[in-house]
C-alpha cells in the first residue's frame, strides 16, 4: 500500500476560536510501538481549548496539532507492533495530533471500536473512558453502594462517569448548569442532579445522605469548591481532582482533612508515562468495552461536525452548551 505523503491538519494560529484553520503538512511517521490511523473522527475536549490560548503546551515528544483522541482505521505499522494489523478499525487515545487526516498513536493506547458503536462516535470514548476508569475505579477503588458526587455531571467525563458509576452499583449525585442536564443527568443513573446556578450542593447533598456526606468526589472545577467538597466528604472520603477552571489554588482546612480521615488525589492523563496509559487500556478493554455490547455504557455525543468547523466546536464547549461530547467529522 502506498502511504500519503501530505495532510490537511488544524492549526492554531491564534488563541482565539477563529485562530482554528486548515493547514497542510506531512504525514507523521510512526516509530517503533506505534501506528498511523487514517482518521474518520476526532474527539475534541477541553484541554484542546487551553492548548489553543496557549495554557496547555504539548509534551515535548507530542505533535503540536491539537486532539487527544481519535477514530479510524490502522493504515501502517511502526516496529515491535504485534497486537495490530493494518486495516484494524480502532479509537485511539493520543499525547496530540487528532485534528488531522492522519494520526500516529502508541499501539498501547489502541482500542478496537466497541461493540454497537458507530466509528465516528467511537472518537468520543478514548479520553473519558481513560479518565473516568482510571479515577473512579484503578485509584478511586468505587464500591458498591458507595455515594460518589460527580461535578459538571453533563460534561464528556461527567456523562460517562455517571454510567460507569451506575453500572458500578453506586449512588450518585452529579452538580449542573441547566434543568435540561439535570434531565439528562437523571436518565444517565444520577438519583439527584443540583443545578448549581441556583442551588448550593453542599447542603442539598448533605441533607440527601442524612448528614454522613459522600465517599467520593470526582472535582473538575478546584478554586473555592474545593473547601465545600472536603466538608462533604464522609469519613475516610475520596477526593479526585483532574481540572481547576475555577481556580488552581484553594484553601483547605488541615484539621478537617486530619479528623476524616480524608485522601486527596490529583492527576493529569497527558502527561502519564506510557506504561500507565497501557495498564488503563488493558483495564478497559477487559472490563469496560462489554459493557458497550450490553449498553450499560454508549458514547453521549452531543453533535458531529466537520474538521473544517473545529472553531465551531470550540465556542460550543466554551460556552458549556454541550452534553457530552462534541466530534469533528475527517474526510
Amino acid at each position: 500500500m502506498t502511504l500519503p505523503t501530505t495532510m490537511h491538519f488544524i492549526s492554531a494560529v491564534s488563541a482565539d476560536a477563529d485562530g482554528l484553520q486548515i493547514k497542510t503538512g506531512p504525514v507523521p511517521q510512526p516509530g517503533a510501538g506505534q501506528v498511523l490511523i487514517r482518521v474518520a473522527a476526532a474527539g475534541v475536549n477541553r484541554a484542546d481549548i487551553l492548548q489553543r490560548m496557549g495554557k496547555y503546551p504539548p509534551p515535548q515528544d507530542a505533535s503540536d496539532i491539537i486532539g487527544l483522541e481519535v477514530s479510524g482505521e490502522i493504515i501502517a505499522l511502526g516496529a515491535n507492533v504485534a497486537q495490530w494489523r493494518a486495516g484494524d478499525m480502532v479509537c485511539a487515545l493520543l499525547s496530540g495530533g487528532g485534528y488531522a487526516e492522519y494520526a500516529v498513536a502508541d499501539a498501547a493506547c489502541c482500542l478496537p471500536i466497541p461493540d454497537s458503536v458507530s466509528i465516528v462516535d467511537a472518537a468520543g470514548i478514548p479520553e473519558v473512558a481513560f479518565t473516568a476508569y482510571s479515577n473512579l475505579i484503578m485509584a478511586g477503588g468505587l464500591q458498591p453502594n458507595e455515594t460518589i458526587l460527580i461535578h459538571a455531571g453533563a460534561s464528556g467525563v461527567g456523562t460517562f462517569a455517571i454510567q460507569l458509576a451506575h453500572a458500578h452499583g453506586a449512588r450518585i449525585f452529579a452538580t449542573v448548569g441547566s434543568p435540561e442536564k439535570q434531565i439528562f443527568c437523571k436518565d444517565l443513573g444520577a438519583e439527584a442532579v443540583i443545578n448549581y446556578r441556583t442551588e448550593d450542593f453542599l447542603p442539598t447533598v448533605q441533607r440527601l445522605t442524612d448528614g454522613k456526606g459522600v465517599d467520593m468526589i470526582l472535582d473538575v472545577l478546584g478554586g473555592s469548591a474545593t473547601e465545600k467538597n472536603i466538608d462533604l466528604l464522609a469519613t475516610g472520603g475520596r477526593l479526585i481532582v483532574i481540572a481547576c477552571p475555577d481556580g488552581a489554588r484553594a484553601q483547605i482546612n488541615l484539621v478537617r482533612l486530619m479528623q476524616k480521615r480524608l485522601q486527596l488525589r490529583g492527576t493529569t492523563l497527558r502527561s502519564r508515562p506510557l506504561a500507565e496509559k497501557a495498564e488503563i487500556a488493558a483495564h478497559l478493554q477487559a472490563t469496560i468495552w462489554p459493557m458497550f455490547a450490553n449498553k450499560k455504557l454508549r458514547p453521549v455525543i452531543y453533535q458531529t461536525l466537520k474538521l473544517s468547523e473545529a472553531a465551531i466546536a470550540h465556542r460550543i464547549m466554551e460556552s458549556r452548551q454541550n452534553i457530552g461530547k462534541l466530534v469533528l467529522t475527517v474526510g
